[in-house]
């Protein structure tokens, strides 16, 4: 396990703050686990998952008492990204501003490399 907030991948101060008022209200879990899956209209996806415990090849992003935790094979892929908490007109989400990637749909949750 290592611990970083740079230059791997950094959250945002809006980020921390919508992690930890998320974390309060969930039973038990304690860190927010993000990830990258196969699939979604532009080949990977984000996915957004509560955890309960580190693994040996978690990456841990801190900010502001917010925990998120990266597995080591997402970590390829979101290095040198920024997570942050976007609320528009059309609603509010973690956004991932990956500079990986070379494409990505309209939603905002799935790109390619």
């Amino acid at each position: 396990m290592s611990t970083t907030t740079a230059p791997d991948v950094t959250l945002t101060a809006s980020a921390a703050k919508r992690i930890n008022a998320i974390l309060a209200k969930q039973d038990g879990a304690q860190f927010l686990r993000v990830s990258v899956d196969g699939g979604g209209c532009s080949g990977f996806s984000y996915k957004f998952d509560f955890d309960t415990a580190i693994n040996d090849d978690d990456l841990v992003v801190e900010r502001d008492g917010a925990k998120v935790l990266i597995d080591e094979m997402s970590l390829e892929f979101l290095a040198g990204s920024e997570i942050d908490f976007s609320t528009e007109l059309i609603g509010a989400a973690f956004k991932i501003s990956n500079p990986n990637a070379t494409a990505a749909c309209g939603c905002g949750t799935s790109f390619s490399i």
